[in-house]
């Protein structure tokens, strides 16, 4: 019998036994299951089985944290249960099968979407900071900007509109590259399609029913020559013309002229459907769905529309479904010249870190919570909020709540003062820098409601929820035990001798990365590196307990019985060993600095894949992180100590 033999089996049994399981995988640390009734599943008791670390639900998987013994648990599990595993991919489509069609409507642009965040954050700053250094007057008695008093400074808001207008006007590029890499069609002719959008010989979008228009003219037909310049629904509605096409054409033409004639057949049909059709009925339906949002923002049932925005926005963010309002956002700038949608969201980041604030306040005794709660409030301040939402807020489920509140008011009082953002892509306390000049006044006055709403409210409900031994650690420094103990036998710096860093790159605490099951400590104790050149080593002598196939993570455990697990990146378990070279396998015997991959850097972020890699030590060792932000280098000493 193995080793997960009983707890597998009681698995089985507390998720509903086989019937209730459609699909099953694995990833790195966790069990992905795609139940038939979720509502089957015994929470407490699964997470109460010994070999467990945590459980949660996400995007209609329901997850269950194992650590990085999950592929021989896995296999037990298949073995017991009779079920043949699949693929993640295949997990996540079989998933979408709990969802209703407007979920699997929202998922799919959520994803769409999600590789184009970092450049849409990166065109949020630059327009926010345009906006202050030439629509704010601070000088000569209010009435010029920066730029007007200073060539550098103009020079300065003309070249970083180079930058704004390749992100924004021509988003329809990433979008309809974005749908191809999703569905898993020719990229290339994706992009080459948002190009034919967005063409200077185009009419610009934001010169239409300003100038004459102009038109294609075959005889029996015209067609309109009219940009889509930073328009979401037709760019998205003729990216998915191209990717169906292809896939038709994928079906009927034999595969040694497939080179030659798909591309063509697919491309030029769909160029002329998207001029001639989709495009002018995505225009249309992007104009409806924008008036219907910003009349329903600017009616007088526009605060109550706000308060209900406010408090279920954190709620999608859960379930991932957040995104779908980036296209929302971006057809209102692209209409109206700004968006009243983003202000409350930055306002919604606001208020879930102040909750963690407050968490912070009542736990200043607990130092395991400090280590979480402190980095999550600052990255949700920032804008990123799983950290938060994760790791703390779900955890004890009141502060969630109270943030809610405070969400909501915030957002009543920006839309009932009219606060509009220029840009979107910058959350939290930055997204000040989003706000249109005229409004950052009554969006300050917002903000001050979503941080002292949460705040109070959460230190008022925590007082009376929180139990001793959510307020101070196990261990009691007031204690006997602790009294007679000396602080320094209690801690063991790990120097050169028997750990290093395993990679070069910047560090960061595990609590402040973005996927909760290393965020929450579930796995674990230990830190994060942004990986900088693609060289991974053993930190340690040991041996290799586990090597997975997708070459992303291994596991190590040293001659004293530590085990490491060290995990290449963030969900490059999906890129399924493409950019990575495995230098070792199970059973290996390895030395400090002993080279145990190589990681293609470039095809790793091409993919879209963040290269923020956990070092976690995974048998329950307590870590202190000794060069928290710091810059490391791959075989560099005493950046940990243990208790």
């Amino acid at each position: 019998m193995g080793k997960f033999a009983e707890d597998a089996k009681l698995l089985l049994k507390y998720v509903g036994g086989k019937e209730n399981i459609k699909a099953i995988t694995h990833c790195v640390t966790r069990m992905r299951f795609v139940l038939i009734d979720t509502k089957k599943a015994d929470v407490k008791a699964i997470e109460n089985l010994k070999s467990t670390k945590g459980t949660f639900t996400q995007s209609g998987q329901f997850q269950v944290i194992i650590g990085n013994e999950v592929s021989e648990y896995y296999n037990e599990f298949v073995k017991i249960s009779g079920i043949e595993g699949v693929s993640k991919d295949a997990v996540k489509e079989s998933a979408k099968g709990n969802q209703t069609f407007l979920q699997r409507l929202m998922s799919n642009i959520a994803e769409i979407f999600s590789p184009l965040i970092p450049a849409i954050i990166c065109g949020g700053f630059i327009l926010g900071f345009r906006s202050i250094i030439s629509d704010i007057k601070f000088f000569e008695e209010g009435t010029k900007s920066l730029t007007q008093i200073s060539q550098f400074w103009s020079g300065t808001n003309d070249f970083l509109w180079l930058i704004g207008e390749a992100i924004f006007h021509y988003l329809p590029v990433g979008i309809t590259w974005s749908i191809t890499k999703k569905m898993g069609t020719t990229q290339i002719l994706g992009i080459v399609l948002g190009i034919t959008l967005v063409s200077p010989q185009l009419v610009n979008a934001y010169l239409v029913g300003t100038v004459d228009p102009k038109f294609y003219d075959f005889g029996f037909f015209k067609m309109p020559m009219v940009g889509y310049q930073a328009q979401v629904i037709p760019a998205i509605m003729a990216g998915f013309v191209l990717v169906y096409l292809e896939k038709f054409w994928r079906k009927v033409v034999p595969e040694y002229i497939s080179m030659v004639i798909i591309p063509f057949a697919s491309l030029i049909p769909t160029v002329i459907i998207a001029h001639a059709v989709v495009g002018p009925i995505g225009w249309k339906i992007g104009e409806a769905v924008s008036y219907v949002v910003y009349n329903g923002l600017t009616s007088k049932f526009g605060v109550l529309f706000a308060g209900v925005f406010g408090f279920f926005y954190a709620p999608l963010v859960i379930t991932g479904l957040h995104h779908m309002s980036n296209a929302i956002d971006l057809q209102l700038m692209s209409q109206f010249g700004g968006t009243m949608l983003w202000p409350m969201i930055a306002l919604s980041n606001i208020a879930q870190g102040s909750a963690v604030v407050a968490m912070a306040i009542l736990q200043k005794k607990n130092n395991k919570a400090k280590q979480i709660n402190i980095p999550a409030f600052i990255s949700c301040y920032l804008g990123v909020t799983e950290p938060a939402l994760f790791g703390v807020n779900l955890k004890y489920g009141f502060p969630f709540i109270c943030a809610l509140i405070g969400s909501c008011i915030a957002a009543v009082i920006s839309v009932g003062s009219k606060v509009m953002a220029t840009s979107i892509g910058i959350g939290g306390i930055p997204g000040i820098l989003s706000i249109q000049p005229r409004h950052m006044l009554m969006f300050a006055v917002a903000m001050i409601f979503a941080i002292a709403i949460p705040l109070i409210l959460t230190l008022i409900v925590g007082k009376k929820k929180l139990k001793a031994e959510d307020l101070i650690d196990n261990i009691d420094n007031n204690t006997e035990d602790a009294k007679n103990s000396n602080t320094s036998d209690n801690l063991t710096i790990l120097d050169d001798d028997n750990f290093v860093s395993p990679m070069s790159g910047k560090v960061y605490k595990l609590s402040s990365i973005a996927d909760e099951a290393f965020s929450s400590g579930a796995m674990g104790e230990g830190f994060a590196v942004e990986l900088y050149d693609g060289k991974v080593t053993s930190p340690c002598d040991g041996e290799i307990t586990a090597a997975f196939p997708t070459k992303h993570a291994y596991g190590i455990e040293t001659k004293d019985g530590k085990e490491i697990l060290i995990h290449i990146g963030m969900d490059t378990v999906e890129l399924k060993g493409e950019g990575f070279e495995a230098f070792v396998k199970a059973g290996d015997k390895v030395k400090k600095g002993d080279i145990i991959a190589k990681v293609d850097l470039e095809y790793v972020k091409n993919h879209g894949k963040s290269l923020v890699s956990p070092v976690v030590f995974t048998d329950g060792s307590k870590i202190n992180l000794l060069k928290e932000n710091a810059i490391i280098k791959n075989g560099e000493g005493k950046i940990i100590e243990i208790k």
